[in-house]
Order: C-alpha cells, then sequence, then structure tokens
C-alpha cells in the first residue's frame, strides 16, 4: 500500500474555510505570480465586498444563473489524458485512478487501485484536470481511497488555475489564499463550492493534509463557455421530451400525463409495493391494453433494481414519452412497435431507495448509498438459486425424466425465507404475464451481460485427479461451467444493444474501474466476468420463457441532469432495436384435432436442451437465430408431433404451429386407471366380506359352547 503519512490530520468540514486557515503543520508561504494577461481571469482578485460574490456564495452558479454541471471525470467524458498529478505511489494508482467514484478490484495491490494516491516523499503535490477549453469553474466534489483496509482521504487543499498550465494563480479573498476543508471519511464525498465562477481552462488541486496516505477521488463542477466549434461529446437533442430526474411523484404524475396523451395504447398498473408501501408502477404500450392477444409476444424493461442507479429509471420514462410522442405522428416504425408487441415498462423496481438517492442528489451519494433495499436486499441477487437445482439433476442423469431443463419449479420453501417484498412481487409479475424478451437496466459499468450469470461448480468425479489434470480439464470446461444451452442467441441479443449504442463499443477508454473486459465488443457472460447466485437474469431464463439481459448504462450510476439529453440519444436506437429481437425466431400455436388450444404444452427444439411452454392461450414464442430447426410440441394425453421449421432473416417470427392428436397411450392410462379402481373395489368387498364370515363363525362357536 502507499506510505503513510507520519502526521495525519483529521479536520472537520467547514461550509467556508477561514482567511487565515491554521494548520498543525501549515504549507509554506507561497509567492502570488501576476495571472495572466487574460480579462476573465483577473475575477480572482476582485473584493470580496462586492455584492455578486455575496450573492452567489454557497452555490455552484455560472455567472448567466446556471447550476454547473460535473465536466465529467466519473462519467469519463473527462478522458485519460486530460488528467494529470505530480508523481504517484506505484503504478496502481495513477492520476487515472482518482475519478470520482473509481473502485479499487479485489486485489488492492494491483494496478486498479481505488484513488489516486501520490508519493508522499515528493515536496508538492497537486492534481490537474485539462478542461480542453474555457470553463467556468464553481466547485470540486472530493472523495477518498475506495478501500476495505485502509482509511485514506485528504482533508484540507488549496486549488489553483491556468490557461497555459505554466502560470498559476491559487484561489484567493484578495487576502490570503483561500484553504479548502475536504473530507472526513473515505467514502462520503464533499462538495466545495467556490464564491465565484473563475474562468480559465487549467484546475489544479493541492492537497495540504491528509489523513493516512495521500489519496484522493474527485469531480470537478463547471461550465464551458460557448463555442463555435463543439466538441465530440456536445450531442444535441433532437427530440423535445422532458430531459429531468423525476422523483417518485414526479414519475407517477409523468405517466398519468403520458397516458392521457395516448389513452388508447398505453395503461398504467401497479406490480406491487416496496418494503415501505411505495407502488411499483408499470406502464404497458399496446394497441390493445390490458389484454393478452394470441400470437402477440410480451416484452419489458425494468429499470431501478438498485435505487441509486437512476440513468434506466429516466431512459424508460423517456421512452414513454418518445413511443407516444412517435406513434401520435404515425411514426412507421413505433406504428409497428406498438401493433405487434405488447411492451412494458416498469421504470422502478426500487423506490425506496432511489427517493434516498434522490435526496442526496447527483454525484453526492457515494457508490454504496441506494443500492440496497429498505430491508437490506440487493434485488437482482434475491431470487431462488434455480441453476444449483438444474445442474444438480444433470450430474445425476435425471434432465428431463425427473427435472426438468426449463420452468424449473421453485423451492417450497423459498418465499418463506429472506426474500425482499419487491422480489416477492417481481416473481408474481413474470409467473402471470408470458414475457418472451426483457432486460434490465443498471449502472457503474458500460456493457451487456448475459446468462448464466452464476458460475458452475465442477463436476465431482474429477476431483481425485492431480493438480495439473484437473486444472486442465477445468480449462477445457470453462465455456460449458457459465453457458447457457442458448449461448449464441444470447451473445446476439446482448450484441444487438451494445452496438445500436453510440459508445458502448468505444474501448480505447477502457472500462469503467479497469480495462476492457469486454474484448472491443461491449458484452460478457455475467458469470466470466462477476458471477453472481439467484440473480433475476438465470431466474427469469430457468423458471419462464424470458430471455433477459442486463445492460450497464455507464459509469456514472447517477448522472446530472445535463446529461440526460446526450444518454437518450445514445441509448434510443439499442432501445428500440432490441425490443424488435422479440420477432427472432418461430411462433405458433398448440391445439387439439377439435380446435381447442391447449395451454401448459412442451415447446422444444433438437439440439438446444432449453424447452418452452404455450401461455395459457395457447399460443408460443421460441427466440431463435435464423436457420432450419427439428421442433416437437409434447402435452399431457396427447402424441407428440413434431416439424421442420425455418427461421429466416426477415423483420417477423416464423410461424410453426402444431395440431396434437388424443394419444392411445392416454386410453390406455385410462383403462389402467379404471382397472385399479375396480380392483380396489373388489379388495375392500372381499375384506368385507371374510370380515362377516369370520364374524358369524365366532357368533356360532359362541353359541354352542
Amino acid at each position: 500500500s502507499p506510505p503513510k503519512n507520519p502526521n495525519p490530520q483529521n479536520q472537520q468540514r467547514n461550509p467556508r474555510p477561514p482567511r487565515n486557515p491554521s494548520l498543525q503543520n501549515p504549507p509554506k508561504s507561497r509567492k502570488h505570480r501576476s495571472p495572466p494577461q487574460h480579462q476573465r481571469l483577473e475575477q480572482l482578485n476582485q473584493p470580496e465586498s462586492q455584492p455578486w460574490r455575496k450573492r452567489r456564495r454557497n452555490c455552484c452558479w455560472s455567472w448567466d444563473g446556471t447550476r454547473c454541471p460535473p465536466l465529467g471525470m466519473e462519467s469519463h467524458r473527462v478522458e485519460d489524458d486530460q488528467i494529470l498529478a505530480s508523481s504517484m505511489s506505484h503504478h496502481g494508482y495513477s492520476a487515472l485512478r482518482g475519478r470520482l467514484n473509481m473502485q479499487s478490484s479485489d486485489d488492492e495491490d494491483d494496478v486498479y487501485g481505488g484513488a489516486w494516491c501520490a508519493d508522499t516523499e515528493e515536496k508538492e503535490h497537486w492534481f490537474q484536470v485539462n478542461s480542453r477549453r474555457e470553463v467556468e469553474f464553481t466547485g470540486i466534489i472530493t472523495q477518498g481511497r475506495s478501500s476495505d483496509t485502509h482509511d485514506d482521504f485528504v482533508s484540507s487543499y488549496f486549488v489553483a488555475f491556468s490557461n497555459d498550465s505554466r502560470d498559476w494563480t491559487v484561489l484567493h479573498d484578495g487576502y490570503a489564499e483561500w484553504l479548502f476543508y475536504g473530507n472526513v471519511d473515505k467514502d462520503t464525498p464533499v462538495m466545495t463550492e467556490f464564491s465565484y465562477p473563475v474562468v480559465a481552462r487549467y484546475i489544479r488541486i493541492l492537497p495540504q493534509s491528509w489523513n493516512g496516505s495521500l489519496c484522493m477521488r474527485l469531480e470537478v463542477l463547471g461550465c464551458p463557455l460557448p463555442s463555435n466549434y463543439p466538441t465530440e461529446n456536445d450531442v444535441p437533442p433532437t427530440d423535445d421530451l422532458d430531459y429531468r430526474h423525476h422523483n417518485y411523484k414526479e414519475m407517477r404524475q409523468m405517466m398519468k400525463v403520458i397516458n392521457e396523451e395516448c389513452p388508447n395504447i398505453t395503461r398504467i398498473y401497479n406490480i406491487g409495493k416496496s418494503s415501505q408501501g411505495l407502488k411499483m408502477y408499470a406502464m404497458e404500450i399496446s394497441d390493445n391494453p390490458g389484454e393478452h392477444e394470441t400470437g402477440e409476444p410480451e416484452f419489458r424493461y425494468t429499470a431501478g433494481l438498485h435505487g441509486n442507479e437512476v440513468l434506466g429509471r429516466e431512459l424508460l420514462l423517456l421512452l414513454m414519452q418518445f413511443l407516444c410522442k412517435e406513434y401520435n405522428d404515425d411514426n412507421p416504425r413505433v406504428r409497428r412497435l406498438v401493433g405487434s408487441i405488447r411492451i412494458h415498462l416498469v421504470p422502478s423496481l426500487n423506490p425506496d431507495a432511489y427517493e434516498l438517492a434522490y435526496e442526496m442528489g447527483s454525484e453526492m451519494g457515494n457508490w454504496a448509498l441506494g443500492h440496497w433495499t429498505e430491508e437490506g436486499y440487493d434485488i437482482f441477487q434475491n431470487f431462488p438459486d434455480l441453476n444449483s437445482i438444474l445442474w444438480g439433476a444433470e450430474d445425476r442423469g435425471w434432465v428431463p425424466r425427473v427435472v426438468p431443463n426449463h420452468h424449473v419449479p421453485i423451492p417450497e420453501n423459498f418465499l418463506n425465507g429472506s426474500v425482499a417484498a419487491e422480489t416477492k412481487a417481481i416473481i408474481s409479475w413474470m409467473e402471470r404475464t408470458p414475457f418472451v424478451l426483457g432486460a434490465n437496466l443498471q449502472g457503474g459499468e458500460k456493457m451487456v451481460t448475459y446468462p448464466f450469470d452464476m458460475q458452475r461448480q465442477s463436476v465431482h468425479e474429477y476431483q481425485h485427479m492431480n493438480e495439473e489434470t484437473w486444472a486442465r480439464i477445468q480449462r477445457q470446461n470453462e465455456g460449458a461451467l457459465r453457458e447457457t444451452a442458448d449461448e449464441n442467441l444470447f451473445r446476439w441479443l446482448a450484441m444487438t444493444y451494445a452496438h445500436s449504442h453510440l459508445t458502448m463499443t468505444e474501448n480505447h477508454r477502457g472500462s469503467c474501474h479497469t480495462d476492457d473486459v469486454t474484448g472491443g465488443q461491449g458484452i460478457i457472460n455475467r458469470a466470466s466476468w462477476k458471477p453472481v447466485v439467484g440473480s433475476m437474469n438465470d431466474f427469469s431464463y430457468l423458471h419462464t420463457n424470458c430471455f433477459e439481459i442486463s445492460i450497464f448504462l455507464g459509469c456514472d450510476k447517477f448522472p446530472h441532469e445535463s446529461e440526460l439529453a446526450s444518454e437518450w440519444e445514445n441509448n434510443r436506437e439499442a432501445l428500440l432495436a432490441f425490443i424488435e429481437q422479440v420477432h427472432r425466431g418461430i411462433k405458433g400455436v398448440v391445439r387439439d384435432v377439435d380446435g381447442n388450444l391447449l395451454a401448459n404444452a412442451t415447446v422444444s427444439v433438437e439440439g438446444i436442451k432449453h424447452d418452452v411452454k404455450t401461455a395459457a392461450a395457447g399460443d408460443f414464442w421460441r427466440l431463435l437465430n435464423p436457420g432450419e430447426y427439428r421442433v416437437t410440441a409434447r402435452a399431457d394425453g396427447y402424441s407428440s408431433q413434431t416439424r421442420l421449421c425455418i427461421v429466416g432473416y426477415d423483420a417477423n417470427a416464423s410461424p410453426c404451429s402444431f395440431t396434437l392428436t388424443k394419444s392411445n397411450w392416454a386410453r390406455i392410462q385410462q383403462i389402467m386407471a379404471q382397472s385399479r379402481k375396480r380392483l380396489r373395489l373388489r379388495t375392500i368387498i372381499l375384506s368385507i366380506s371374510g370380515y362377516f364370515r369370520a364374524s358369524t363363525t365366532a357368533k356360532q362357536l359362541f353359541s354352542h359352547h
């Protein structure tokens, strides 16, 4: 770990540092260099008595009254080559690790440290950000080191500005350099707000005291000045939508307004309540809302599993607005989507935790605040572990004779155990709605993950082998230990979103916290990245017909409101393209010779060990990549039927229906059941007759004596 500071300081934060700060180890006096001949930078020398200074003293406002957003340290809009530092303790703690909410790897001593940490043997320490353009700097948010074992943070610092990175002016009040107080712990972000905006291109943070090692993470607040030459990060919005954060009340009101504007294609309902009694609202968008139409697939987007990952929530509210507006404007693509798919959008599955994160606001909640439910559950990992049931049955040769390879039942006592109220509501919603495809929107990374999310344990009979043989077999079986029977299809679904997103496959920046783990594709199998047990995706695949993936929308879990328009532009096409994948594969109905639709019939595809079931209306959908498939339909009491189904490259699912006839075996079972009944009746009669005969004999003997 980085070297320790021999004189740690634990100073409390003051909203406005005194003019003459007093330190236990005060910094050496610093000569003031004349500011560059730049008109705006002379604002540094304005006296404190000026009225505008007083008016702006405790808020991050620009000169025109606009509240300034983050420059993008956390979101990575500030690129690596814009960040520089005076030194680093070792390679894993370079300036690039100094982004707000940067997370360390499990091994804190590798190249992925949880902060920028300086070499304390150096005489001067600084952390510098180059904005690449003139910016009105209005404040800084600082944070300590992400670590399970160290308590490192900067407790006080100066701030300096420059237009050329050579001549620097330290922020002062006309009398003394202004010392700002920083953090008092390593996790909680602390905002320092300047009394007035400073226009410059470069900003430096000059740490003066710290606890433990000199380590920090930070975000810079500032408003770029108007320019005739927009940068590549300036994405003007093209849709007239409401780009704001919405709390629970505002979300509900927004959904109500959309429903009033498009009453013929929208319906608001709730899938249950949170532990604190807040309703988990959903919006259905369909040409016949409120009713499942035979042959029409059902699709879902969910967001807010973790309350502090808020971008997905706002994207789904924007998607509701977009679909309603474009439908009314006769957009042919939207009309086709609404007319052929029953779309369900749930913006907040963890409303209690969102309200907690919303109260703290963008950038000010730490990495974990609002992640769990009020009861302390991580909803995404709170589902039954059906993987172990299926895999254990496979190891014993029980699949599919004893245990099916689909619709694996939930263990009897699961719902009576440690299960969140929100999880129970989601499970019930999944079971009563025949979803075909879905995705949950999360944050903190920028990629798409697909099942399995849980890593399969190795087969026990190999464990007696020597270490070298064991390692070789493990490598050979590595893919099989985490792949579903629909691996290729899941990869296609994940790539559809990632490659339709405007920036998700840009891997030159790496991932949010480490190097790019997706190989430039923007997708990864979750079990090979960060395996979890009891995930929503694995449960959906093994217990229902729905294929579900996780979409991680970006590094910043709670992006600033000013970034919502560009995030919508980044995700709009991907959101629409993924919905359209619900038509990829085959669809049909299973009926008997009399035309009666058969519910709960099993549809299996040769070569793919994962079946689906028909819905209550006898209809089914099976997602498949293009190709020829031998498909078989089975139902209790009926003879199975197999047919060849061809999946093409067009935009619609290929029809593939079945008509089943009553089986002879069903008649035999019926006769055997009747025979068993007659046999049981005869046995009972004989037993009774024997009893009466015995009783009569006993009576005769008693009378004789």
